[in-house]
């Protein structure tokens, strides 16, 4: 029964490492953002625009991770090779 804890260890760090690399990615891009519109302001509601767009993709990129580890924990595809398994 290590595939299952294996498995339930993966879905946490797929879970985890993704959560951390989003947060990073939408805290770099805020301050960026931030930045360049404190330095250009008529450009304010374009890049406001791409920004958001951009957060979008971040956060889908997170949330396809954790329907993958999800999938994984729930309908896990490695217990039927320990069912086949000689004892």
């Amino acid at each position: 029964m290590e595939v299952i804890s294996f498995v339930a260890l993966a879905a946490g760090l797929i879970i985890g490492l993704g959560a951390i690399g989003a947060c990073i990615g939408i805290g770099v891009m805020g301050s960026k953002y931030l930045e360049s519109a404190a330095r250009q302001p008529e450009l304010m509601g374009e890049l406001q625009t791409k920004m958001f767009l951009l957060v979008g993709l971040i956060d889908a990129s997170f949330i396809i991770g954790v329907g993958i580890a999800l999938w994984f924990a729930t309908a896990n595809p490695f217990l039927a090779q320990i069912a086949n398994l000689p004892k």
